[in-house]
């Protein structure tokens, strides 16, 4: 079964090598600029999952994760963060976030992420 993935980024040349082992794993992976171009192509037709960047310029990563779950509560999403586990957890409770991933994560963590995906069905 081919994975559609959301990668909401303004810098996917720092998540090429992740970005390149989701796609090496079978994913159909689609690169999103800002926080609004990914709530829009979560209307049109929502992933298998959404990994959201702290960079993006024009939302917060948790916001935007609230946003697609209020767009389509089944959406899954991961984020990439350099918050401590502790303040990640107080921040992302209650968004059902699927992982904290690391700033520039790469292949390791696009295995741990599609690991974990299929944990949950």
């Amino acid at each position: 079964m081919m994975r559609h993935i959301c990668v909401a980024s303004a810098d996917p040349e720092t998540l090429a090598p992740f970005i390149a082992a989701l796609a090496q794993a079978g994913c159909a992976v689609d690169c999103l600029p800002t926080a609004a171009a990914t709530a829009s192509a979560v209307r049109e037709k929502a992933p298998d999952l959404c990994v959201v960047d702290s960079d993006l310029p024009d939302s917060d990563a948790f916001a935007l994760v609230a946003a697609l779950l209020e767009i389509d509560a089944r959406v899954t999403s991961a984020v990439i963060s350099s918050l401590s586990d502790e303040a990640f957890h107080d921040i992302g409770e209650g968004l059902g976030i699927l992982l904290r991933l690391p700033p520039a994560p790469g292949p390791a963590e696009a295995a741990r992420l599609l690991a974990a995906l299929d944990a949950i069905g």
